[in-house]
């Protein structure tokens, strides 16, 4: 029976980051994955969705060349198809890269075959038996078709499927307006495919606060069709998939993009069969700062399977920390970066830091700085005069917390915000920072100088300080 001091189960994101780290200590390991490789953010995710999205954006920009005096944009076309296969391009490009920085040990130390755990110590790999000292069990995630869609499949398309259409239909419907759905979204929208949005509340993507989240809502519904009721019924007549929500409505649409979430790859590997403790969500605990099972502390847990953050570089984090943690006698807690989400519709969607329900639910004393990118230098010339942006800091100490927030760039915004969170600024001390001019962070600085009128933090004289 051969015996290995690490398995690896997943070689995407987080599995290939934990094998980095393995690698450096033994070389008695194993990666098993019988999947598409190339990891789920070039191959399905991050990169081709983008790809497609700055297409779109391109194209819809064509909106604003009459005001600026540019004539002659109602003339341009856009042929989904060539489309389709730029994306299937760039996103082969990037899958490339991936598998190129898999050469050095593919042959070596990867079983492109299924693993399944027999015990907390035992691997069954299609057929054989395999012994291991640690494990790290990265098998990532996969897309929720609801179970009353399964039965329509032939209309269903998820992030797994989307990017390997040669064509589109030119109605469709996006269940589903967390990150992915809004994106996506409002991409098939630009591109002139015929899009309604059906949610099952009035929320999108993952802002907490309520009236930036009304804000957004209310915004994208001046250029996107939103159903916020939820599917009702289903039925179909041809190549029709017919839609009924609860408000009364009808859409007739060609196929549905599916966004309802992903679920954690956590029952074709065994994982289950050998933990007891198990969350709400049927996924096993553990502990976040190692990421070892709570009940096999041998066995570690990484990226999206363990169902916490789905975000990529969180997801490589989590494999590294796990990695590092295999092959020590010793493990180390690692704490985790501070919170960043970005979604990439237009405008962007983001929070960095703690967003206001988490504060809420520590019982947070802090203040708010907002502002609004209605009317903001920067926005007005790009022809984006829209958003709003919340930014909290501790009431007594001004130190900064979070930020939620939508608007242009956003997405630069709150790289910013993440990196003045992480080295514990105060609001005073981001705004001792330059600021050019003029820029989208500009409005930042707006909202930062509301928060300091409202913290206990002594404002300087100046935003600039004297040589002492």
């Amino acid at each position: 029976m051969r015996e290995y001091d690490v398995v690896i189960l997943g070689a995407g994101s987080a599995g290939m980051s934990a094998r980095r780290e393995v690698a450096k200590k033994t070389d008695n390991y194993r990666v098993f994955d019988a999947g598409k490789l190339g990891t789920t953010c070039a191959r399905v995710g991050c990169m081709p969705s983008k790809v497609l999205i700055q297409a779109a954006n391109d194209f819809y920009r064509k909106k604003a060349f009459a005001q600026e005096g540019i004539h002659g944009a109602e003339s341009l076309s856009v042929n989904i198809p060539e489309t389709l296969k730029h994306v299937r391009s760039l996103r082969d490009r990037f899958v490339r890269g991936v598998m190129g920085g898999m050469e050095s040990w593919m042959e070596t130390h990867l079983e492109r075959k299924y693993a399944t755990f027999i015990d907390a110590n035992t691997l069954d790999v299609e057929g054989e038996k395999i012994r291991f000292k640690k494990a790290i069990v990265a098998t990532g995630s996969t897309p929720v078709v609801p179970p009353n869609f399964k039965e329509f499949s032939e209309f269903i398309l998820t992030s797994d499927d989307l990017f390997e259409q040669e064509d589109l239909p030119k109605k469709m419907a996006v269940v589903g307006l967390g990150v992915i759905g809004i994106e996506l979204g409002q991409a098939l929208s630009r591109l002139g495919i015929e899009v309604v949005g059906i949610n099952r509340r009035q929320c999108i993507s993952a802002v907490t606060d309520e009236e930036l989240n009304k804000y957004i809502c209310d915004k994208m519904c001046e250029e996107l069709n939103i159903n916020f009721t939820g599917v009702k019924e289903l039925s179909k007549r041809d190549e029709t998939l017919i839609i009924d929500t609860f408000d009364g409505h009808r859409y007739e649409v060609g196929k549905v993009f599916m966004s309802a979430g992903r679920s954690p790859n956590v029952e074709k590997c065994g994982l289950l069969n050998i933990c007891n403790e198990v969350s709400t969500k049927r996924l096993p605990l553990y502990d976040k700062q190692t990421f070892q099972l709570k009940e096999h502390p041998h066995i570690f847990f990484a990226g999206d399977v363990n169902g916490d953050k789905p975000i990529l570089h969180e997801a490589s984090d989590e494999g590294k920390v796990c990695g590092y943690n295999a092959v020590r006698d010793e493990v180390t807690p690692f704490k985790s970066r501070v919170p960043l989400a970005i979604t990439f519709s237009d405008p962007n969607i983001g929070y960095a830091g703690k967003t206001s329900a988490v504060l809420d639910e520590e019982g947070a004393d802090y203040q708010i700085g907002r502002v609004s990118f209605e009317g903001q230098g920067r926005s007005i010339v790009k022809l984006k005069e829209i958003g709003l942006l919340k930014v909290y800091g501790d009431t007594k100490t001004g130190k900064l917390l979070g930020a939620e927030m939508f608007g242009p760039d956003i997405e630069h915004i709150a790289h910013l915000l993440a990196w003045a969170i992480g080295n514990e600024m105060t609001v005073n001390e981001a705004l001792s920072m330059p600021f050019y001019h003029p820029v989208i962070e500009e409005g930042l600085r707006t909202a930062l100088r509301d928060l300091r009128e409202k913290v206990q933090e002594k404002a300087p004289d100046l935003e600039i300080y004297p040589v002492i």
